[in-house]
């Protein structure tokens, strides 16, 4: 019990911040008539310092890998089964064909561009996917270690590309 309060209070900071990050995103939709998403993603952008080093680094971790992991299942469990089987298998086929041949043009495309195969793989699994969304699951699942220094830009890289994407909407 005394781990999970230690644990708790270490991870405070940084999930408050998250917190608020997303309170002011959906405030300012709601003012602005802009995606919510996009304003997260700049304010994100705005407060990224946080991430790095000091008491709000470990919180900020822990809400960008498994609340957001949790967000993304949620958000996956609107589309049910049934909903999916209504479709006939011919178009299930052809969508996960589709996501599959953009994953891999992702990496193929990184590769000749003289990127890792990481950067190929969020590229191509945001736009294959569903966006800024897919580029940040997929960067919070990532193994840090797996990246050097040049791929470790590789979320702030994948939201601005996403963000023109996201002020359509």
């Amino acid at each position: 019990m005394q781990a999970l309060k230690a644990q708790s209070a270490r991870w405070f900071p940084g999930v408050l911040v998250s917190a608020v990050v997303a309170v002011a995103a959906m405030f300012l939709a709601e003012h602005y008539g802009a995606p919510v998403m996009l304003f997260a993603l700049l304010l994100g952008m705005a407060l990224n310092f946080l991430s790095q080093e000091g008491r709000c680094a470990p919180g900020v971790d822990f809400t960008a890998k498994q609340v957001l992991r949790l967000g993304v299942a949620l958000l996956g469990l609107r589309i049910t089964a049934g909903q999916v089987m209504a479709l006939g298998w011919q178009p299930v086929l052809m969508v996960a064909l589709a996501v599959v041949l953009t994953i891999v043009c992702g990496i193929v495309l990184a590769r000749l561009m003289g990127f890792q195969m990481f950067f190929g793989l969020l590229t191509g699994g945001a736009v294959a996917i569903c966006g800024a969304s897919a580029a940040l699951a997929l960067s919070a699942a990532m193994p840090q270690q797996s990246q050097e220094p040049r791929t470790r830009r590789t979320p702030r890289q994948a939201t601005c590309m996403c963000l023109p994407a996201a002020a359509r909407r």
